[in-house]
């Protein structure tokens, strides 16, 4: 085991170092996220059933971390705190941003819920799907569709144009909207 581990490690540390030094762009937080990895890969590569597949598998872990990493920057808010919450405090992008709140109110309480509590609360999906006792594809799918409801409602409301990331690049107003952003 030690020496597969000894291989794995040879292999792949210095692509991963530079796979996650690319996203984050700090190098004492790579060198944790990248022992991190490699604490989860000692810890489940005896689950690894296809060889083949280590390579994406090892990569998806540091997806995942780095994800993690990024999920924990955000700001934490509490569910029951949010109406009194500052829009400014929630990003600070530009005017676009005062839509989000008046929209994720806008919302059934079960998406409501679902958004905050993972893209301001900082959970996972799977985290979400144990604290609402609800199966993780269910979890996945309530954010996914919060996801599109808030999409939907700022499309509405506005002409968006984005790169091909999906980042907001320009924004403007419809004429006849007067939703939120005045």
């Amino acid at each position: 085991m030690q020496n597969r581990l000894e291989l794995i490690w040879n292999e792949f540390h210095k692509e991963l170092d530079g796979f996650i030094f690319s996203h984050i762009k700090d190098r004492e937080i790579t060198n944790d996220i990248l022992q991190d990895i490699f604490i989860k890969i000692q810890n489940n590569v005896g689950a690894l059933k296809d060889e083949t597949k280590l390579s994406s598998w090892i990569y998806q872990i540091a997806r995942n971390a780095i994800n993690d990493y990024f999920r924990k920057l955000k700001p934490h808010f509490e569910l029951n705190d949010y109406d009194s919450i500052d829009e400014e405090k929630i990003v600070d992008n530009g005017e676009l941003e005062k839509c989000l709140k008046p929209f994720i109110n806008q919302l059934d309480d079960k998406y409501k819920e679902a958004i905050i509590l993972t893209e301001f609360n900082g959970l996972t999906q799977k985290q979400l799907a144990q604290k609402l006792n609800i199966s993780y594809s269910g979890a996945k799918s309530r954010v996914q569709r919060a996801k599109g409801y808030l999409k939907n409602l700022f499309t509405d409301c506005c002409t968006i144009q984005s790169d091909k990331y999906g980042n907001i690049v320009d924004y403007e107003q419809k004429k006849n909207c007067n939703k939120c952003c005045n």
